[in-house]
């Protein structure tokens, strides 16, 4: 069996020879061979500890060998040493040498304990290799449940975190290089099964990437690359969002600075927040958050500032009648509280109890603890929602004031819409004037004319008597006007009329007007026409009445009919 190399058959054989016979060299030899192969074909990295075991008895049998075999052995039983057998270079004859055995030998004892060595090496890198990256998996996985997500980890990264991740870089980093010197080992050993590559995996998704563990005794060794993630992480923490954090604290100082100067001397801060407003850091933040909580906080405060600073601009609007210019403030005052109330409800309806986690460092440093951030916020919400009601209420009634003109106790509406006044407007030109019917009672009424100013006080306020038959017609349908006036708008001429005829006549009321003086005359006529058309002659101060085709009347300057 031994000469057929039937090892793993003889070896019982063998070593129940052995326990009988303990001087026999070759059987000695023969189980240094077989524990020689024995150590070939152990497993190096699962079974190492078998193997350089195997590897020691195959030493410990070659030395027995060296100390009790000579000459006489190997003349004797020269057919178990027939591995030796040689060509004897100087007889030319073939032969075994007890010296090409002992050289044999001392070299397979040599090679055996260089190996032992080898394979303790490749044992030793591959261990700490694969547990350095077990330590590494472990501290990704550590980092990765103590955030929601990559952004929380930048922004909550604190300095026991920065140290996590600076340790993981290193790990890694120590990692790679003993899997490296492994390789390296590992070359210098024949006979193995092992052939690994390093194959290192970006992680991209903080949340999902980096959580499976790695089979180091794999062909394809794809490990999650964990410095590549720490380092880049570190990266971000350091030099932009710490840098970023601090720059908050300096900007909302800045913003506070505004404030101060504005209830101090109560003047507006607009221009310096236009300013202020171009170097703000939202860029920066986004690069890590889509919607930075303090980009909110900084909104609102502005937003106060601006309809505040609004208020102080308008201060002197409030002491004029016009109401133009009285609607335009609290238009643009509402506006402004518009902003403060939308930003102050999108502040409130945030989650503001992760936001103080994310920005820990701005809330502790501008509202010393999150409660006052959120009664900060509360209170602005409560301010915006107080003064918009207000301010709508007054925006109503000055968007109202522009519909009505007032005079002493009167009010003229400036359009039909008011079915409850006393006036009834037949002609509003905007912001020039409007004349109608006033009616003091069910039966009795007047003409007007009213100039439309800005104050919405008329400078010229005129009544005059009209046609009885007219009188009766009181919001019903059918009664017109027109109102004209020279180029200098200083003489008006009102033409009051009734499309229906009344004992054969088209009733009419004309009334001429100084704006300086007020009423001139006013004269009731009964036409054969219907007016349709009214024309001032500058020239010969008549006031010409046209109707269809060239159907006409005309009145002269003294408000007498002219015949035709």
């Amino acid at each position: 069996m031994l000469n057929t190399k039937q090892y793993d058959l003889a070896e019982p054989f063998l070593k129940d020879y052995l326990k009988e016979i303990t001087d026999n060299p070759n059987s000695y030899l023969f189980m240094g061979i077989i524990y020689k192969q024995k150590a070939e074909a152990d497993d190096i990295l699962l079974n190492t500890d078998k193997c350089i075991q195997h590897m020691d008895s195959a030493i410990f049998f070659f030395d027995k060998v060296l100390k009790i075999i000579d000459e006489k052995e190997v003349r004797k039983n020269k057919d178990y040493y027939v591995m030796y057998n040689k060509r004897d270079l100087r007889t030319g004859e073939f032969g075994v040498k007890l010296s090409d055995i002992q050289y044999d030998l001392e070299k397979k004892i040599e090679g055996l304990r260089e190996r032992i060595d080898k394979v303790k090496m490749v044992k030793h890198y591959f261990t700490n290799a694969e547990s350095l990256y077990k330590r590494s998996y472990d501290l990704f996985k550590l980092i990765q449940k103590s955030f929601p997500g990559e952004r929380e980890l930048y922004l909550r990264a604190d300095e026991a975190m920065v140290k996590n991740l600076n340790d993981l870089s290193l790990r890694f980093d120590s990692c790679t290089e003993l899997f490296e010197n492994y390789k390296l080992s590992l070359g210098n050993l024949e006979k193995t099964k092992y052939n690994q590559t390093w194959n290192a995996v970006e992680i991209v998704d903080f949340k999902t990437d980096g959580v499976t563990m790695t089979d180091f005794y794999q062909d394809d060794v794809r490990v999650w690359n964990y410095k590549e993630f720490a380092d880049k992480s570190l990266n971000v923490i350091e030099k932009e969002v710490k840098p970023t954090q601090d720059n908050l604290v300096k900007y909302d100082i800045e913003i506070n600075k505004l404030r101060q100067k504005l209830e101090t001397d109560s003047v507006s801060v607009k221009n310096d927040l236009t300013k202020l407003i171009e170097k703000m850091l939202d860029s920066q933040l986004r690069k890590f958050d889509a919607d930075p909580m303090p980009m909110d906080v900084f909104a609102l405060k502005i937003a106060d500032l601006e309809y505040k600073s609004t208020v102080l601009e308008n201060k002197n609007v409030r002491d004029t009648d016009n109401v133009y210019l009285l609607l335009k403030a609290v238009e643009n005052e509402v506006k402004y509280l518009g902003r403060l109330d939308s930003v102050a409800t999108k502040l409130s309806n945030r989650n503001l109890d992760e936001d103080i986690l994310n920005y820990h460092q701005f809330v502790n440093n501008t509202f010393t603890k999150g409660d006052i951030l959120k009664s900060f916020i509360r209170s602005l919400k409560d301010y915006a929602a107080r003064e918009k009601s207000g301010k709508n209420r007054e925006l109503a009634f000055r968007t109202e004031a522009l519909k009505w003109l007032v005079s002493g106790n009167d009010s003229i509406p400036l359009s039909n819409e008011a079915t409850r006044s006393k006036f009834w407007p037949l002609v509003v030109l905007q912001d020039k004037y409007t004349a109608g019917l006033v009616f003091s009672d069910s039966i009795s009424g007047e003409g007007y004319f009213y100039s439309i100013t800005p104050s919405r006080k008329p400078d010229v306020k005129v009544t005059f008597p009209i046609d009885k038959a007219t009188m009766k017609e009181r919001r019903q349908q059918g009664v017109k006007a027109f109102v004209t006036s020279d180029p200098a708008a200083q003489i008006f001429f009102v033409v009051i009329y009734m499309e229906r005829m009344v004992n054969g006549k088209h009733p009419a009321t004309i009334a001429k007007i100084y704006k300086s003086d007020g009423l001139s005359w006013s004269h009731s006529f009964g036409f054969d026409i219907v007016p349709e058309e009214i024309v001032f002659v500058p020239d010969t101060g008549e006031l010409v009445i046209k109707s269809s085709g060239e159907t006409f009347v005309s009145i002269d300057k003294n408000g007498k009919l002219l015949v035709k």
